[in-house]
């Protein structure tokens, strides 16, 4: 006889006793029509409710475990690490989502053997009044776009923000997930296409909160969370998108210095002092980029070449870069204090060479404290 597989529902709630009886009766109703299928495990994980949350989902025969840290993120953790079921299903205490379409999200993780499987909202039903219109049309937009732009591989995500998931718990515990807010819900779709885990989406429908209920999300401070997040991981953005714009403008400037004259486009006038100038602003950004990627991976694992390298610099090594970069700055100084110095102390008239020569001096001192500073946090 074949094994049933074990399958929990996790809740995560903080005072959803108005809510909580519809999402677990429809959850009873489940497990009892899939007796012979699954085991089926209902768990409440408790944020610290205040109202009758608690005793309600004893009442319907729950488990129910009490998350010490505050926040989505660490209630949905808790319950899956305290879940028994080797699948896992979670979406929210408010009735929302409909737990009666869950069994289709179960079946399509066991038909597929995949990792995970996303509800998507805009692959389904989105109810009159329960999606905001930034949330529909530019939030979660935004959000799919920039996680599949910097992580996805084989498997576009469709619906980021969907609170309405099933996955294994074994992969679960592999991504090792430890965001504690709502950004829970990014970092574990970020961690499972780092991982490259399987995973596939179901169409699902979403219904408007309840009359009276309090929505414990917060749209433009979530929504940054959510973005610090997805960042986190992605210090090859910063990597490459600084580059780019560094070698550019560094190509420029040495341009400009070659030529030594304004060059007249259509109209437009090109690598004169003011070309120069612009091309040494987007110099320095482009470090500053770089630099930003270079903070990051200071906490991940899997990074760069180039960053590695850095990082795994050692001490007498990074000491004695920094050394020659400050010898070319010194340089750099008493060259134009020379220059100057011919003028009679009145002026420089060697505009672009000066432009680039403070430039270089400004590159090598921003990326000495950029490394300096890497080593500095790796050492947490």
């Amino acid at each position: 006889m074949k094994k049933k597989k074990s399958v929990t529902f996790v809740i995560p709630c903080l005072n959803e006793e108005k809510t909580l009886p519809f999402v677990l009766e429809k959850l009873i109703t489940i497990q009892k029509d899939y007796k012979s299928t699954y085991d089926i495990e209902i768990l409440v994980s408790d944020n610290g409710s205040a109202d009758k949350s608690v005793s309600i989902a004893k009442k319907f025969g729950a488990t129910v475990v009490s998350a010490k840290e505050k926040g989505y993120g660490s209630a949905l953790d808790t319950g899956i690490r305290n879940a028994k079921g080797e699948i896992i299903v979670f979406a929210d205490a408010d009735d929302t989502y409909d737990f009666l379409e869950s069994p289709a999200l179960i079946e399509k993780l066991i038909e597929t053997n995949s990792d995970m499987v996303i509800g998507s909202r805009l692959d389904g039903k989105i109810h009159k009044g329960a999606m905001p219109f930034l949330h529909r049309y530019l939030g979660t937009p935004v959000i799919n776009w920039i996680i599949n732009l910097l992580y996805a591989k084989k498997t576009k995500i469709r619906d980021s923000n969907s609170g309405f998931r099933c996955f294994k718990k074994e992969s679960y515990l592999l991504w090792n997930v430890k965001s504690k807010g709502m950004e829970f819900a990014s970092e574990l779709l970020i961690k499972a296409l780092i991982h490259d885990s399987a995973m596939y989406h179901v169409p699902v429908s979403l219904y408007p909160d309840k009359v009276g209920r309090i929505p414990h999300l917060r749209t433009w401070r979530d929504g940054m969370r959510h973005l610090l997040r997805i960042l986190f991981y992605g210090s090859h953005l910063f990597e490459r998108t600084g580059i780019i714009i560094f070698v550019l403008a560094w190509s420029q400037l040495l341009i400009s210095v070659f030529v030594g004259k304004v060059i007249s486009v259509f109209g437009a006038n090109f690598y004169g002092l003011h070309s120069m100038l612009l091309f040494s602003f987007l110099s320095v950004l482009g470090l500053t980029l770089w630099g930003t990627g270079l903070l990051i991976a200071t906490k991940q694992v899997k990074i760069s070449t180039v960053y590695q390298f850095i990082l795994s610099m050692e001490e007498d090594r990074l000491f004695f870069v920094l050394l020659s970069g400050l010898g070319i700055i010194a340089l750099a100084i008493v060259w134009i204090f020379i220059q100057w110095q011919k003028s009679g102390f009145v002026f420089i008239n060697f505009e672009r060479e000066f432009i680039v020569a403070t430039n270089l001096s400004l590159t090598l001192l921003i990326f000495g404290l950029q490394a300096v500073t890497a080593h500095i946090i790796k050492r947490d």
